[in-house]
């Protein structure tokens, strides 16, 4: 179980990726100020740090240079909603390992923090497979039987998180959440859309509907 620091003033956000990194298994500690980040890193023992720049007071890349100045050399991802270069460039070259533009997918989210906790002794599988169906997490490419299946990049997270929890009834919310990220609208029924196409790009028998609750990867 890997410890998590959060630091991040929106409160929906924190809510949001804290209720999705205990889901995953991880423990966490939020935090809504860089000040308080940069005294958790140096006084708590934490695994990796993801970082809003944007925060108030002490900002994420003061924080962080602070972190580092001082010799701590946890993982850092940072979020940002700034998408110009220099702000990207600015945190990597300060120390960071990665980052994360909002909006995001809790989906994509978690396969960087797997990236950054990962040992390098027991490396992912680079493939998810569900019977004649096989996602190449590496290339991010689909085949069937075989034969390659074109995947829209929605409809390639929304195939991993089902093949990740093959059996396992996996609310709309839940699918929306991962997959289309913590401010799409929840009346939405893109995910009842999205699972007709890949019902019908893998096959109908792959994905169950389980009535009132959601959808079920079919694990034979």
């Amino acid at each position: 179980m890997s410890r998590i620091l959060i630091a991040e003033d929106e409160p929906g956000i924190a809510s949001f990726l804290e209720k999705g990194l205990n889901a995953a298994g991880h423990t966490t500690m939020v935090v809504e100020d860089g000040l308080s980040a940069a005294s958790a890193a140096r006084d708590r023992d934490f695994d990796l740090l993801i970082l809003d720049l944007g925060l108030p007071g002490m900002n994420g890349n003061e924080a962080l240079a602070e972190m580092r100045a001082r010799g701590e050399r946890m993982p850092v991802i940072i979020l940002t909603a700034r998408t110009g270069v220099a702000d990207t460039v600015a945190g990597l070259e300060g120390g960071a390992d990665d980052y994360v533009t909002k909006p995001f997918s809790f989906e994509e989210l978690l396969a960087r923090v797997r990236v950054q906790l990962r040992d390098p002794g027991s490396a992912e599988p680079p493939e998810l497979s569900a019977g004649d169906v096989v996602l190449d997490l590496r290339t991010r490419k689909a085949s069937v039987g075989g034969r390659e299946v074109e995947l829209s990049a929605r409809e390639f997270v929304l195939a991993e998180t089902l093949l990740r929890h093959p059996g396992q009834v996996l609310s709309r919310q839940q699918l929306l959440s991962n997959v289309w990220g913590y401010d799409f609208d929840p009346g939405s029924n893109v995910v009842d859309v999205y699972v007709g196409y890949l019902r019908r790009k893998l096959g109908k028998g792959l994905i169950e509907t389980v009535r009132g609750m959601g959808y079920r990867l079919v694990d034979d």
